[in-house]
């Protein structure tokens, strides 16, 4: 740990706050505002859409400015786009409210960058454990999200205006602490050699298949059943302080694990850690089937988010075998493209699933995904094993 990685950290807990109230609110404001009631998380998918349409544009500014300077830009329209989001609900706009978070992916987009970012601040020994540190940074938006959200929504007298202009306030305080961390200087790209390989030959390799299988469906079974939370509650007849509950201790959940989730890595290694999180998320939707009660909510949206966290640290992690220094631009983004576009899938889906046939398909639909998954790890498992014994 130094001081560049724990400004790093809390600007992650920062970007996680807005994450967190993002999926509180937006569902139950879109629900509020849109003509039928299974487009009520488009603006869930929308925030997603817009990091998958931003990844690109984020990559090329992640070349011309930086790494600070592309990072200030995101949080800039973080800025924007929250008070975007508040006069959407204001004058119950639901196409603004659309357009407000499609914009908040630019943001998305570049906050996904943080945990790529942290091995640049530590010695390479340190590289998994720095990735899992900075996601941890997001126990920082699991506590405070939920709560804030629960806080400010009734501050001003339109529902949940508040809550989005926190966020505004929010984007500037991690403005203020992205200022002050010094990342390094990286060498200037004169020619096309220093570019690497072409992205399509990149993206071909088996670890680089393996790795974003498995952040994506790490993330997609995730915000399946989280985007879906709030609505599935509030058919059930819950408080909204009992949605903001199970949102806190899953996000919890989500990046605990982070101050040990890099250590179970070096120990185990990074297929095993992945396969750990097929089987928690697998528990989830078996608890999840099992009732409506809020434990039976609570408990399977925590083995959820701890699933989550094994499957993106280890995806991680295990892409960083996949493209040299030069490369890891355009390889960060192609992840995180894969990994939007299963998402932006996935929150429409929730929304629609939720509102039509219920809680139970919604749970049984991530099953397959994680089949493949479980298939793809233990293929990559026994790869690796056959090129071990090869080079003995």
């Amino acid at each position: 740990m130094n001081r560049n990685l724990l400004l790093l950290t809390l600007c992650q807990g920062l970007f996680l706050i807005n994450n967190v109230t993002f999926i509180a609110i937006n569902g139950l404001v879109g629900l509020q505002l849109a003509p039928f009631p299974w487009m009520a998380t488009i603006p869930i998918m929308g925030y997603v859409v817009g990091g998958a349409l931003a990844a690109p544009l984020v990559a090329a500014t992640q070349v011309r400015y930086g790494r600070r300077g592309s990072f200030q830009i995101g949080l800039l329209v973080a800025f924007g786009s929250a008070l975007l989001a508040a006069l959407a609900a204001q004058y119950r706009l639901f196409w603004l409210l659309v357009l407000a978070t499609v914009v908040a992916g630019y943001y998305y987009a570049n906050g996904q960058l943080y945990r790529f970012a942290a091995t640049e601040l530590t010695h390479a020994d340190w590289h998994e454990k720095a990735v899992s540190v900075v996601l941890a940074g997001g126990i920082v938006g699991g506590i405070v999200g939920p709560n804030l959200a629960n806080w400010t929504r009734s501050v001003l007298a339109t529902p949940f205006v508040g809550a989005y202009v926190s966020l505004s306030l929010v984007a500037l305080l991690a403005m203020g602490l992205m200022a002050k961390i010094q990342f390094p200087v990286e060498p200037a790209r004169k020619d096309h050699a220093v570019r690497g390989r072409p992205i399509g030959e990149i993206m071909r390799q088996p670890v680089f298949i393996v790795a974003t299988l498995g952040a994506a469906v790490g993330y997609g079974s995730m915000n399946l059943l989280m985007a879906a939370t709030p609505l599935v509650m509030d058919v059930f007849h819950f408080e909204f302080s009992h949605i903001a509950t199970v949102l806190e201790w899953h996000v919890i959940g989500m990046y605990a694990p982070g101050f040990f989730t890099g250590h179970l890595i070096r120990r185990f290694g990074v297929l095993q850690v992945m396969g750990a999180g097929v089987v928690l998320i697998a528990v989830c939707v078996g608890v999840a089937l099992s009732g409506t009660q809020m434990m039976q909510f609570m408990v399977a949206l925590i083995l959820l988010g701890v699933g989550w966290n094994f499957l993106f640290t280890g995806g991680t992690a295990l892409a960083l075998r996949a493209y040299r220094p030069e490369e890891k631009d355009r390889a960060q983004a192609a992840i995180n493209v894969c990994v939007f576009l299963t998402m932006a899938v996935t929150s429409f889906t929730s929304g629609a699933v939720a509102t039509t046939s219920g809680w139970s398909w919604l749970n049984l639909g991530t099953l397959p995904a994680l089949v493949v998954v479980a298939f793809a790890l233990v293929w990559m498992w026994q790869r690796d094993r056959r090129g071990a014994r090869f080079a003995q």
